[in-house]
């Protein structure tokens, strides 16, 4: 059953009776009622006379196949979603589907029942979210006829109705933001669905979307900005849903000739999937352009300097960061200090020496453990060190020379010397050290 009491209608396609058995068996736990039909043209038909709100296909079947059916459904039932069950060898009709159909999912068989139970959830889930943003522009739509019908008594009450006109924009600038919020989180739920893509360790979305949300949130960016930049974030690696599995478990660097010709090209194929949305429209040439460089030697556009949106400078910082600490840069993963340090190293080349430096300061002296959330970890300056605390973190300093290792145990004498080397060498330093160390140190002095 639906959120409101309204039965959930699937319509299962496939020419072989075996598959939708198998179907049948998968879902029979769950709260849907099932249809079935073993042919387009039997589809189409049930769909005239029926309700549904989903339809999972076959690619090949004879007669119709899977991307035509679904590309016929697209242009008569736009609301009902689409999802095909594809074999590895169907890409062209896979591809069709994508383009034509305008499909949510396409799934490989044999598929996993765990798997294709969640799909269907989140497919479901991201209906809905469309049905409320739609419902929440009429309501939008239903207002602004309303303000157009007082518009025409103005003249004759601007006086007595201007509290009660600022009240209406109020409401119609509140159904706009909520509009925008629900696409936002339908990006997310989608999202969700890119993960399953890849191994756990390469899930990188929420992690790149908690870092661009932190800097826009600390650095006050433009709220419209803000929002196309996190559903950019959010569905930065669409593009690369129609890769082979060997390109997501290879480090980009190590790509060569076919390889790494298609893996410059998931940004822009990642925005060209985004076109049909005209919400995300802004959020698509964010993730067209994240992989441009400063110096003007990046791809697909061989942009430079600020010529490149402000959402793309950021975005590739955050992916950067995240991307080098999971090994999927380079032959290695390497540790967040570390990757700091190379992303700082490559101001001025790579990135935008401004934004850089903001984002460096946000990851650490700011809100260290964005990407890695530790809350066993605060950050502390030299002044408020006590013997005994034990350091969580490398300390490095302005130069790159390691000054302290983690694990080191402070004391009296080496929080001294900090002090003097702060003084000396006109820096600030931060340390980071374990929640757990600092209460113990304060029940110790309070005993």
């Amino acid at each position: 059953m639906g959120s409101n009491g309204v039965p959930i209608n699937i319509l299962l396609v496939d020419d072989e009776d075996n598959i939708l058995q198998s179907l049948r068996r998968v879902l029979r736990s769950e709260p849907y009622r099932l249809f079935f039909a073993g042919s387009g043209e039997v589809a189409l038909q049930q769909l005239e006379s029926v309700h549904i709100d989903l339809v999972i296909s076959d690619a090949r079947m004879p007669g119709m196949d899977g991307a035509t059916l679904l590309c016929q459904i697209q242009k008569r039932w736009p609301n009902c979603m689409r999802i095909l069950l594809t074999g590895y060898t169907d890409l062209a009709s896979t591809i069709k589907a994508i383009n034509e159909g305008e499909i949510y999912r396409y799934i490989s068989k044999p598929w996993d029942d765990e798997e294709l139970r969640l799909v269907i959830r989140q497919a479901l889930a991201f209906q809905h979210a469309e049905r409320e943003r739609l419902r929440l522009e009429a309501l939008t739509q239903e207002q602004n006829r309303q303000l157009q019908e007082l518009n025409g008594f103005l003249e004759q009450r601007v006086t007595a109705r201007t509290a009660e006109l600022q009240q209406t924009a109020d409401m119609l600038d509140l159904a706009y933001e909520e509009l925008r919020k629900s696409y936002v989180t339908a990006t997310e739920v989608f999202a969700s669905l890119i993960a399953q893509r890849v191994s756990k360790e390469r899930q990188t979305n929420a992690q790149v979307l908690l870092l661009v949300k932190a800097y826009a949130q600390h650095y006050k960016l433009d709220p419209i900005l803000s929002g196309d930049l996190a559903m950019a974030a959010a569905l930065y690696n669409l593009g690369k849903l129609t890769w082979d599995d060997h390109l997501f478990s290879t480090p980009s660097d190590l790509l060569y000739k076919e390889d790494r010709e298609r893996y410059r090209q998931y940004p822009e194929t990642g925005e060209s999937l985004l076109l049909a949305l005209e919400p995300i429209q802004n959020a698509g040439l964010i993730i067209r352009n994240h992989q441009e460089r400063w110096d003007g030697q990046g791809y697909p556009d061989r942009l430079a300097g600020e010529n490149i949106p402000l959402g793309s400078r950021i975005l590739r910082l955050a992916v950067d960061f995240i991307e080098l600490q999971r090994g999927m840069i380079l032959d290695r993963k390497l540790s967040r200090d570390v990757a700091l340090l190379l992303v700082k190293k490559h101001a001025g080349r790579l990135y935008d020496p401004a934004v850089c430096e903001l984002f460096v300061e946000l990851c650490t002296t700011l809100a260290p453990d964005l990407a890695l959330a530790d809350n066993t970890i605060i950050s502390l300056d030299v002044r408020r060190l006590e013997p005994g605390m034990v350091l969580a973190r490398n300390l490095y300093a302005d130069n790159g020379m390691l000054l302290l290792n983690e694990g080191k145990q402070l004391t009296r004498a080496l929080i001294d010397k900090l002090a003097v080397f702060e003084a000396s060498e006109g820096a600030r330093y931060t340390l980071f050290v374990r929640m757990s160390e600092v209460k113990s140190e304060a029940t110790t002095g309070v005993s």
